[in-house]
């Protein structure tokens, strides 16, 4: 067969198994998927809000915040609601092309999420290493090109990934053993030699996301080396504080992303319904918990979350 023939079988339609092993299970775990998935909406949501309509909040670091929120509910949304209605109405199947859909926007959101992470590193470290040129840096042609690079580059990393699956013949069974679609589980399907899918779909998206966390070391490296340059102890207090935030974040989604991917490549002894646990866990996990980190360790956010909500009620109990 020609390696990009796109007339090759393609079924009509998939089947997600869910978590197998655990179909007894499904009710109590989407109820708890549910309410991440809720709790990542209101987060994520209020906090888009407050950075729009408080303008003192319209600085190049809740601009690339906002970018995260916008990643977060992408990376969210493109899975839960389908699991949900799998769990709650036994819905298991989703057609070719939507499953299709699902894993490009489910690889885009986190290569995406990657290049925020990068400019947000590079955000603390012209704000505490040129803190006179931070205005003149990070301009707003500068952050809307860093979005258009966010999109542009994880557009151009996963979209070879449908042509690599187009291409494949798929003519034995249909079920996914997952609760979503992703590529490697797509091509494991096919009844002929993925070892291309295989390798790009591991190589390519790790090699790019291992260069990210270098950048973002680099700029640390850099940024304590100032921080310990500082004379005074307070002001290395406020730079460490100011930093807090993004490496909680920055923790919270690279830690569980390599663990996932470690486990998926060396983990065979790992039961195939913990692999599947974790990856659920990882797309709802960071959408929930960043907002969180930002709201509670970053001073101008809480207040003015406070701020905005008082005086909604105000203005409520007016009327």
């Amino acid at each position: 067969m020609p390696p990009f023939n796109f007339t090759s079988l393609a079924p009509a339609t998939f089947i997600l198994a869910g978590i197998p092993g655990m179909e007894k299970s499904h009710i109590w775990i989407s109820i708890v998927f549910c309410s991440m998935y809720l709790a990542a909406l209101l987060g994520n949501g209020v906090l888009l809000f407050v950075v729009k309509t408080e303008r003192s909040l319209h600085e190049p670091m809740y601009l690339f915040l906002s970018m995260l929120a916008v990643v977060d509910l992408m990376l969210s949304t493109t899975t839960v609601p389908k699991m949900l209605a799998l769990f709650w109405f036994n819905t298991r199947e989703i057609s070719f092309s939507a499953c299709l859909t699902q894993m490009f926007f489910l690889h885009f959101s986190f290569s995406a999420e990657s290049v925020v992470l990068v400019a947000m590193a590079f955000d603390r470290y012209v704000a505490i290493c040129y803190p006179l040129r931070y205005t003149s840096v990070l301009t707003p042609s500068a952050i809307v090109k860093t979005g258009l690079v966010a999109v542009v580059r994880s557009f151009g990393i996963i979209f070879p990934c449908i042509f690599l699956l187009k291409r494949l013949p798929f003519c034995g069974h249909n079920i996914i053993q997952h609760t979503y679609c992703e590529h490697v589980g797509i091509a494991r399907l096919a009844c002929a030699d993925i070892s291309i899918n295989v390798l790009y779909g591991l190589a390519v998206p790790f090699a790019v996301i291992v260069l990210d966390v270098v950048l973002i070391a680099v700029s640390y490296i850099l940024i304590l080396l100032a921080l310990f340059r500082l004379p005074s102890r307070t002001a290395r207090r406020k730079a460490f504080g100011t930093c807090g935030s993004h490496v909680s974040v920055i923790l919270l989604f690279y830690i569980p992303a390599f663990f996932t991917v470690l486990t998926h490549r060396f983990g065979h002894t790992i039961p195939h319904h913990v692999h599947i646990l974790l990856a659920n866990l990882y797309v709802l996990v960071p959408p929930l918990l960043n907002p969180i980190v930002y709201g509670v360790r970053t001073r101008q956010i809480k207040e003015k979350v406070v701020k905005v909500f008082s005086h909604s009620t105000n203005h409520f109990l007016s009327e």
